[in-house]
């Protein structure tokens, strides 16, 4: 068994759904401060966040995780116990394994192989780990970095561990991420008889041409980077459950993931003006989760696509899909952001998996990375 291996089964045993970070953090302080690390905790409310750096020179190359996991879902549901290891036919399974214990196991032998063999590496080195990734993210690496530029501690290249491979190791890394903008919609009607619906006043009637005009708006036409943005409605909800009562409002949450041609102000004001050409009352709620990000071709990305060529043979293709991840709340610093961790196929799934082959080339590509980018 790899060494990365015997630790990720270790951080799969702490059962740390969000945002419960179960002791995994402790495990990683442990072993980092023996290779030279400092340890800081930076805990907020119920969130648990480490900050573990060796060095204090530029450039500082940060590796960024969350030790938070999704809920399992029903325990029967799962071939194996989701928090106890099990290896079948090559993959390790357990909660976590891929989103994203897999990718801070890779981190932490990476780092330790790379210290060993470079003790006098050029610029410093660190693991950000939060406990609140897979919640609403309020108090994990949104508040850490808010304390780094307070103290004016600049990162110049992050490596998120998000899953982001697609059919194999390392085929795909994140250069970027879409927005993502966040609308609870409430629409005031009169609730009446449905017999005497001239003095009611329907919300769901009068709402629905302008759902219409929202759901075919043509919001951008994408670039070179990103896709068009797209808004899609998520849930509606309205009516008591009784058949024969008009509603008197209706509830509708939409989000709108958005490239980087569109701006939050926009995407508000032009959803104002199409509910506004109606004749109905509403309420609008906002809430903005983050801004779009890209990482333009440079230093990082050179090292990144060098080092999967190391050392799988293969070259790698820059994407911009997915969902959100807290790199969102890096690159607005300046810093060059990627995301590179195992395959994404069984992620917030049952029977999540990683292949264990994969764990070891993954650990690899992390160093030769580090190789890349501090050893001259």
């Amino acid at each position: 068994m790899s060494d990365t291996l015997t630790l990720l089964e270790d951080l799969i045993r702490k059962p740390s759904v969000t945002p419960e970070d179960a002791g995994c953090q402790d495990l990683l302080a442990e072993r980092l401060t023996k290779v030279g690390f400092k340890e800081e905790r930076l805990n907020f409310a119920n969130t648990q966040n480490i900050w573990l750096r060796r060095g204090d020179i530029k450039p500082l190359f940060v590796f960024l995780g969350h030790t938070d996991v999704v809920p399992p879902g029903p325990l029967e549901s799962w071939d194996s116990p989701p928090f106890e290891p099990s290896i079948r036919d090559g993959k390790l399974y357990g909660r976590g394994t891929a989103d994203m214990k897999g990718g801070i196991a890779c981190f932490v032998t990476a780092v330790e192989r790379f210290i060993a063999n470079h003790p006098d590496h050029q610029g410093s080195i660190a693991l950000m780990i939060t406990s609140d990734e897979e919640g609403i993210a309020t108090n994990g690496v949104v508040k850490v970095i808010d304390v780094l530029e307070k103290r004016n501690e600049k990162i110049d290249w992050c490596l998120v561990g998000e899953p982001s491979s697609d059919k194999e190791i390392a085929d795909v890394i994140r250069v970027g991420r879409r927005g993502s903008l966040c609308a609870k919609l409430t629409v005031h009607g009169i609730q009446g008889h449905v017999a005497y619906p001239d003095i009611a006043e329907n919300p769901i009637h009068t709402f629905a041409p302008a759902l219409k005009e929202l759901t075919e708006e043509i919001w951008d036409h994408g670039n070179a980077f990103f896709p068009p943005t797209s808004l899609q409605v998520s849930n509606i909800n309205s009516g008591t459950g009784a058949e024969n009562i008009i509603p008197g409002s209706a509830e509708v949450q939409f989000n709108l993931r958005f490239c980087t041609e569109l701006d939050e102000a926009t995407i508000k004001q032009r959803t104002h003006a199409i509910l506004d050409k109606y004749d109905f009352k509403y309420d609008l709620n906002w809430r903005l989760s983050g801004n779009p990000f890209l990482t333009e071709k440079g230093i990082l990305i050179d090292a990144t696509h060098q080092a999967i060529k190391t050392i799988t043979g293969r070259e790698t293709q820059d994407d911009t899909g997915g969902g959100t991840s807290d790199g969102r709340f890096i690159a607005p610093t300046g810093t060059q952001v990627i995301e590179l961790g195992p395959l994404n196929e069984s992620i917030h799934k049952i029977n999540e998996n990683v292949a264990v082959d994969d764990l070891e080339i993954l650990s690899r590509i992390y160093e030769q990375i580090l190789v890349n980018l501090l050893i001259v």
